[in-house]
């Protein structure tokens, strides 16, 4: 039999985690799928290793002009494969935060790449490429396999729950007639 989830997030980038945690924070047994690196695209080869490299970058080009500043530096030079190091230990570090953070919230981390067969069942392949062995995610995450996701179930001790952990359209309730507010929230869920 499959192991069975109230929620599986498919893809560790800035908008899988931060809802993983969440949804784990609102009492939901939660699962986050990821094929490479947990944190994403951004967080391992884009936004951040990319700022990582402008910022020595940007150090550079002050240092090369110290004597507008007042300040003397000469023989200015630089060594590119420090600064990629550099970089990608500013990615490894958050890297780790997020994985931190899946254990701390008890988010089960599955290795792999997923595929939804039905609504609530999710498979998972081997990724292309190996899951990280120095990764921070919790000890026992899981791998390639079957794995259910509840289609109605509400948190533990919440009613049917916040209508916003599902969308703005629908919630364990029903269709919402208007846009999501708080307070149609609490007078219809709560």
């Amino acid at each position: 039999m499959a192991e069975s989830f109230d929620i599986i997030i498919i893809g560790s980038g800035p908008g899988g985690y931060v809802t993983a945690i969440r949804a784990a924070q609102l009492g939901f047994k939660t699962a986050i799928v990821e094929r490479a690196y947990l944190g994403g695209i951004c967080l391992n080869w884009g936004c951040i290793p990319t700022k990582a490299l402008l910022r020595s970058a940007e150090i550079f080009h002050y240092m090369q002009h110290a004597k507008d500043y007042g300040l003397v530096a000469e023989k200015v030079s630089y060594d590119a494969a420090a600064v990629v190091k550099r970089s990608r230990g500013v990615s490894k570090r958050l890297n780790d935060g997020v994985g931190f953070l899946m254990k701390k919230n008890k988010v089960s981390v599955i290795w792999g790449e997923a595929l939804i067969d039905a609504p609530g069942k999710v498979t998972v392949k081997p990724a292309i490429s190996e899951a990280p062995k120095n990764s921070d995610a919790p000890k026992g995450a899981l791998g390639p396999g079957a794995y259910e996701a509840s289609t109605s179930s509400s948190p533990p001790g919440r009613g049917h729950g916040c209508c916003r952990a599902l969308s703005r359209t629908r919630n364990w309730c029903g269709p919402i007639s208007k846009p999501w507010s708080p307070s149609a929230c609490r007078s219809r869920c709560w």
